[in-house]
């Protein structure tokens, strides 16, 4: 061993262990046992074995072990946005898109485009743009990646505005907040309005965060880490003072994320959570909808009654290959149109060729194609999928790349359309829109829904 250091000898490294030992030993803590001291005896931690700990000292060792469970914040309700509780529901592990046989997988496009059969497939276009980025815009400074995400942001922020969702008095939650730049968009939007909140949602620890870059004191930035699957609004301390309707916002929210987003505004938050698990009845979700009175002014005092609870939901759809039927909004529809759980599964596989099917092999996209920067970041969440995953032996002289990227548009826009049925039935008016150009993000179709009672005229989208 080096001087200094611990004489115990790591295999799997092959190398001496680099801690400092105490004065006078041979071996660190990790490794004292190995060194008689007084007959103490080194034993496995329970909470982690992957460390060991003094047996004389472990009730002391487990209240401040890193392994040890944290606690959770009053807004945590275990699976309150999960939403299916009948595992017999659940199907069981299905065999890859790959191993499906040409008759098998002919007979799922057949019933994809059957349930597709009068779903609107070519979306309205609204790429708007908002004045908050215009100088950001105009900066030559910005390289190609950081144009797309503000072009793409410019055009989130111009929807809302369309639907009248920039405005005082409310709290807008970021969900997959991950550095918080859409965020800190609608903050400068809203330079000048006062009794504003922002909460962003993640669950992993974010470096780089703009948020905490703000110094505006009537403009707060609260941070929740907490997966969306276990958040109840209704328990967030500002929610429960302020009583803000509130306006959630994501761009790019991953397959799932966005079904328990979607849940979490208008189940969880729009009924009275008691801290139950069970999932909120939907006949209840509805009546709280359109029994609520309208909101009144900012200034004016509000009480659970006669507040609204969700003004409206912006959302950046992607990455529907990562959709769950466990989550899923919809599948209520899903079942109305003969489809189930097994169907699903494989149209939410094959969503992946609407991005990756025009490629002809996965092994031609460069690295570069995958990652916006050096940030880690991601773009639009493409995915190059391997060759099992994509199926592309199985499709090989029966599926053109035209035809994988139509069928794989078509799995998105019926995954799309449970979600805008499911807000439908709970008191919104839902529409899907493209919001920027494919050349900017292949993912580019942005959900928006407001109350179908508004807080103010009804806009048209």
């Amino acid at each position: 061993p080096e001087p200094g250091r611990c004489a115990h000898f790591v295999l799997r490294k092959r190398r001496f262990c680099r801690m400092v030992p105490a004065a006078g030993r041979r071996f660190c803590g990790e490794h004292g046992h190995e060194e008689e001291q007084n007959d103490r005896k080194r034993i496995p931690c329970p909470l982690d074995p992957k460390h060991t700990v003094y047996e004389d000292q472990l009730q002391k060792h487990l209240k401040k072990c890193n392994s040890r469970e944290k606690p959770k914040p009053v807004y945590f309700v275990q699976d309150i946005n999960a939403g299916l509780k009948d595992v017999a529901e659940i199907p069981e592990k299905l065999v890859p898109l790959s191993s499906l046989s040409i008759e098998e997988l002919q007979n799922l496009i057949i019933k994809l485009k059957k349930a597709s059969n009068g779903l609107e497939h070519h979306l309205k276009e609204q790429i708007l743009s908002h004045q908050a980025l215009q100088e950001a815009l105009n900066d030559p400074k910005n390289g190609e990646s950081a144009f797309k995400h503000l072009k793409q942001q410019a055009s989130i922020l111009g929807n809302m505005e369309k639907l009248h969702l920039l405005g005082p008095g409310r709290c807008f939650i970021e969900f997959g907040a991950g550095r918080g730049k859409l965020s800190h968009w609608v903050d400068v939007a809203l330079e000048n309005v006062e009794n504003v909140q922002f909460l962003l949602v993640e669950r992993a620890t974010t470096r780089f965060k703009v948020d905490g870059k703000h110094k505006r004191r009537d403009s707060i930035f609260e941070r929740l880490q907490v997966d969306i699957q276990h958040l109840c609004l209704n328990k967030v301390p500002v929610l429960e003072k302020k009583k803000l309707p509130v306006v959630g916002i994501g761009k790019h929210l991953c397959g799932a994320a966005t079904d328990l987003a979607l849940r979490c505004l208008v189940e969880s938050y729009t009924t009275c959570c008691d801290g139950e698990d069970e999932e909120p009845a939907p006949k209840r979700c509805r009546a709280a909808q359109t029994e609520v009175a309208p909101h009144k002014s900012a200034g004016d005092e509000s009480t659970t009654e006669d507040h609204k609870p969700v003004a409206g939901i912006v959302i950046a759809l992607c990455c529907h290959h990562k959709c769950d039927w466990t989550h899923y909004v919809g599948r209520e529809f899903f079942k109305s149109v003969g489809l189930g759980p097994v169907e699903f599964h494989y149209f939410q596989r094959m969503s992946s060729w609407a991005t990756c099917g025009m490629r002809e092999t996965t092994s031609k996209a460069s690295p570069s194609e995958d990652h916006e920067d050096e940030t880690n970041d991601t773009e639009e969440h493409e995915q190059t999928l391997s060759r099992t995953e994509n199926g592309s032996d199985t499709l090989q002289g029966i599926l053109s790349v035209e035809e994988r990227k139509e069928i794989g548009c078509l799995c998105k826009r019926l995954i799309d359309h449970g979600r805008i049925e499911y807000l439908q039935q709970q008191g919104y008016k839902a529409a899907l829109q493209y919001y920027t150009e494919s050349a900017v993000s292949l993912e580019n179709v942005l959900l928006t829904a407001v109350p179908r009672t508004p807080l103010i005229p009804e806009p048209t989208i």
